[in-house]
């Protein structure tokens, strides 16, 4: 089989970019390790920047995200005995969505622009720094296949096979805690999300829809989700989150999911290595803390896929050549962010740390410059910053 781009990974980031390459007159052919219903099913990301936003409806792809999604002006930030509402319309005029990546996902295989293999196994990169390399890999029905491409988007993940065939420099923290992530089946006691900062830890209260509610704590690394039981989540929620301040109330529910989620940065350099190109989280990852996960994925796959059309359309590779210093610029910068969000929020038992903590917290929530500087990050900067 013979496409122009091979992409490795249907999640969005694949498809998103097999989608823009089609608009583009480019064809691709997608090949994926896991199952269709296992791809759709994952439970990841829930916020989108005004960038994304604005880039899946300029392409075709925000009609339901527009009449099902739901747009937030900004955040809260709490702390014990205050709350403070940072307003990014007011501050940048840009806002953010909730719309989780299992719906970004639902579009993109009902848009059919992607002709995507699942279930394969042996997935393997050849020859990516000529200028006819190819992958090979076993199909669902035990088949051996070989694909041959131009190109390369390698937007397999952190595990998938792209990441290895980079040679590159790469950078890392782990951080000494993690999430204890929950799905409740109740609506969200909060019309936006509050980050709130507690001497137990960290507390998140998000939003999947009106009737499911998507929380987090602070916790160890390493804990086992079975032994928080519902309700000592709920407790611990309320008691973190403010439950009672100023008559708010933390509505609990039925969980229908736990998980704990490891808090890590990683960026490796560069992202292209002779016609492969990583994108996503084959080449990043950041703490969610920011919101920035598929967000950078969103803004990897759009500079990529202008960059492929613009080589093979216009026989121009100069979008190509510049991609990974293009891409990591902005990866960078959303580095950066998601640390800053989590090492102001999350606690780790020094008192000192403490203050300085709740010091950075007073100045974000009574400075313009400050929540300016938040705003201006969160709710995203443009595509190619």
């Amino acid at each position: 089989m013979r496409t122009q781009v091979a992409i490795i990974g249907a999640g969005p980031a694949g498809l998103l970019l097999s989608h823009l390459l089609a608009r583009g007159g480019v064809d691709s052919v997608v090949v994926e390790t896991r199952s269709q219903e296992y791809v759709a099913s994952r439970i990841r990301a829930g916020i989108l920047e005004q960038s994304s936003v604005d880039l899946l409806t300029e392409v075709g792809l925000g009609d339901r995200l527009r009449a099902e999604g739901h747009e937030h002006r900004g955040i809260y930030l709490n702390w014990p005995g205050e709350r403070h509402h940072l307003d990014f319309v007011d501050l940048t005029g840009r806002t953010v969505w909730v719309y989780g990546q299992t719906e970004v996902q639902k579009d993109l295989v009902t848009a059919g622009t992607a002709q995507v293999f699942y279930s394969v196994t042996e997935t393997t990169l050849h020859d990516v720094e000529t200028s006819r390399p190819h992958v090979t890999y076993v199909d669902s029905d035990g088949r051996p296949q070989r694909l041959d491409a131009d190109a390369i988007a390698g937007c397999d993940g952190s595990f998938g096979p792209s990441r290895n065939a980079v040679p590159s420099e790469t950078f890392e923290r782990t951080y000494p805690y993690s999430w204890l992530g929950i799905l409740a089946d109740v609506a969200p006691s909060t019309d936006e999300l509050i980050y709130s900062w507690h001497p137990n830890g960290f507390a998140l209260h998000s939003m999947r829809s009106p009737t499911v509610s998507r929380l987090y704590l602070q916790v160890p690394n390493g804990t086992d989700p079975a032994s928080w039981s519902d309700d000592r989540i709920w407790e611990e929620l309320a008691l973190r989150l403010g439950h009672g301040h100023d008559g708010w109330k933390l509505t609990p529910g039925p969980i229908t999911d736990k998980s704990v989620l490891p808090m890590r940065s990683y960026v490796q350099t560069p992202m292209r290595h002779g016609r492969l190109f990583l994108a996503g989280d084959a080449a990043h990852i950041v703490p969610p803390t920011g919101a920035k996960g598929l967000n950078l994925a969103i803004a990897d796959v759009s500079l990529l896929a202008t960059a492929l059309i613009a080589q093979f359309k216009e026989n121009d590779p100069s979008l190509a050549d510049s991609y990974s210093d293009d891409a990591l610029r902005r990866v960078w910068r959303c580095t950066h962010f998601s640390w800053w969000m989590t090492t102001m929020l999350h606690t780790g038992g020094d008192p000192f740390d403490a203050q300085l903590q709740l010091s950075q917290l007073r100045w974000v929530t009574s400075s313009s410059a400050g929540a300016t500087g938040l705003a201006e990050n969160y709710a995203g900067l443009p595509i190619g910053f």
